[in-house]
């Protein structure tokens, strides 16, 4: 018997797809950075009940920090992206949540950038705010230690692989380090669009690319390059694929990153036999119901589909192309997104590998 909803829904249901590819399938991934942020932020006292969080999201985020503001007595202000559904902008407004959503933009560059400078904007005329930072502050991470534990219990002694959407960085950094602390071979595969700048293809764009949650147009303190072993670049066509064919071939509604990875973990499984190949669904397919799933007829068919294989950044070749990313740091240094108040050296620091990073804004 669970005491709040955001209990009942934070545990993803695991699912073999086949004999070495496993979907562990959220409802909505960002439940566990919601929660583990806020119970972190709430324990150093650098929140009180009462207090407003504001942030900025494309949908699924929003709707997690709506639902832990509704249990533990915050308020919550979203600016949302213009991709954020009526569905989604219906329940925050129901969780009493406010709501700022930007103007219809094909641009989801600039529609980035306009939410960001309307979060800072707000935070000027009220400075009693407290700014989420999801993108930046490793607060993010914590919770995901709690789904780490969860695959180590259900997937004990084999060699594993994480295949997940980079997104901001916080459930890949949250995953990986604690599963590395008990399996340090254990590989890390992440997936962008074209036109992302967290690793390198922004001179690159897909006029179609909605993957909401995968790709960002500004850097990300909490993606940690470092920790990647291979990523894969994807049009918004092949993700397409990837996510008709997971709910043909396993039934399974999932959102347009989780057909992103699950059509790299299958190049993956391919190749790499020997290990479990656990594949991260972060929402239901709700939100692409009308530009994806109706759409079904249109998409390509994933087994004739494969990547370009590169070496190099200076290769990247849509529709899809995949590197072995080796654990480096990106190749230029991504600028620092201005924080709400000045660093200091109790600031937070992207992701670190070990103990518990500050709880601050």
């Amino acid at each position: 018997m669970h005491s709040h909803v955001t209990d009942a829904i934070k545990a993803p249901s695991l699912i073999r797809l086949s004999g070495n590819m496993v979907l562990a399938r959220f409802e909505t991934l960002k439940i566990y950075a919601a929660l583990g942020a806020v119970r972190a932020l709430l324990e150093a006292g650098t929140v009180r009940p009462g207090d407003t969080l504001i942030d900025s999201s494309s949908g699924i985020y929003a709707l997690a920090l709506a639902m832990v503001c509704h249990r533990h007595g915050l308020r919550c202000h979203i600016v949302a992206s213009t991709t954020v559904t009526p569905a989604i902008r219906s329940q925050l407004e129901i969780l009493g949540a406010t709501v700022d959503q930007m103007p219809a933009e094909t641009n989801l560059r600039l529609d980035q950038h306009r939410r960001v400078a309307r979060v800072q904007e707000l935070l000027r005329g009220n400075p009693h705010m407290h700014w989420m930072r999801q993108y930046h502050d490793p607060v993010h991470c914590l919770g995901y230690a709690e789904t780490a534990a969860l695959v180590r219990t259900a997937l004990p002694d084999t060699p594993l692989t994480l295949v997940t959407s980079v997104g901001t960085g916080a459930s890949s950094a949250g995953l990986i380090q604690p599963i590395r602390e008990h399996e340090p071979s254990a590989r890390l595969v992440g997936i962008q669009p074209f036109g992302s700048v967290s690793f390198g293809s922004e001179r690159f764009a897909d006029p179609e690319a909605i993957i909401a949650g995968i790709g960002s147009a500004i850097p990300f303190d909490n993606v940690r390059h470092e920790l990647y072993d291979r990523i894969h670049w994807m049009s918004f066509r092949h993700a397409m694929a990837g996510t008709i064919a997971l709910m043909r071939a396993h039934a399974v509604f999932a959102g347009l990153s989780t057909g992103a990875a699950y059509l790299a973990a299958r190049w993956e499984a391919r190749r790499h036999p020997e290990r479990t190949h656990l594949l991260v669904g972060a929402d239901t397919g709700h939100r692409y119901v009308e530009k994806v799933f109706a759409r079904h007829d249109e998409a390509p068919d994933a087994d004739t589909l494969q990547p370009t294989e590169i070496t190099s950044l200076d290769d990247l070749t849509p529709p899809w192309s995949t590197m072995p990313w080796a654990r480096r740091r990106h190749p230029s240094p991504p600028g620092r997104m201005p924080a709400a108040t000045p660093l200091t050296a109790d600031s937070p620091r992207p992701c670190p590998s070990g103990g518990r990073p500050a709880a601050t804004g």
